[in-house]
């Protein structure tokens, strides 16, 4: 019975995937198995040399950097980040956290890692949007490296302006001094993996670090995002 009504629910409110917007079929969660094969990965975390963690060379230390997908505009990625942010789908960032999490945790570099840490809103944005897409993806890391995410060692101080067509030099100052780090002795000496969902010219993320790096003593850092623009 209620996989028959569970059926027709699906028929008046079907499942739509969240990268092509075609219905899902039974089974099928967020992304249907087509838009999943064909998922721009970047596969970065096979390498540490790669361009996410290029990005942060000459301007802050970290262990390791990755993002699961490439970020093209128009495409499927760019999608499931519309939908993320704008349409309520904090399931898409959990599923995409998972599959992030099930290619990583052979890294020992990101196994290492003790607490994972979402780039905060500001608690004005957090409450218009009602939740912070950063975490969800966050949550789904979490639950396959079973690393505990800690939504509250960073805050976020200052309400910037939207980082969209700003130049590297405007997004530096955009976030500048943004961050405060609530300080507890359990974070000495250990290891953050921030993550957020898009990176560009990694002032944001630096931003962050460098209020980690520099209230933390003997704190280290590692990055995953959702996409690499």
């Amino acid at each position: 019975m209620l996989s028959w009504f569970s059926d027709f629910i699906q028929l008046i409110y079907p499942n739509i995937c969240a990268a092509c917007g075609l219905p899902l079929e039974k089974g099928e969660r967020c992304i249907c198995t087509q838009c999943l094969a064909d998922l721009p990965f970047t596969h970065f975390h096979l390498y540490e040399d790669n361009p996410v963690a290029q990005i942060f060379w000459g301007r802050i230390k970290i262990e390791m950097g990755t993002a699961l997908l490439y970020f093209h505009k128009k495409g499927r990625t760019q999608n499931l980040l519309h939908n993320l942010k704008y349409k309520n789908r904090k399931d898409v960032g959990f599923y995409l956290g998972q599959l992030l999490g099930n290619q990583i945790k052979e890294n020992q570099i990101f196994l290492s890692c003790h607490f994972i840490v979402p780039i905060p809103l500001h608690p004005n944005k957090l409450k218009k949007r009602g939740y912070n897409q950063a975490e969800c993806f966050a949550l789904g890391i979490s639950d396959i490296l079973n690393i505990p995410v800690m939504s509250d060692i960073v805050v976020r101080k200052i309400e910037t302006s939207t980082q969209t067509k700003k130049t590297r030099t405007e997004r530096w100052l955009n976030v500048a001094e943004a961050f405060k780090v609530n300080y507890s002795d359990k974070f000495v000496s250990k290891h953050f993996l921030i993550v957020d969902d898009v990176v560009t010219t990694g002032a944001t993320i630096e931003a962050c670090a460098q209020a980690i790096l520099s209230e933390i003593p003997g704190s280290k850092i590692s990055v995953a995002v959702i996409a690499k623009a």
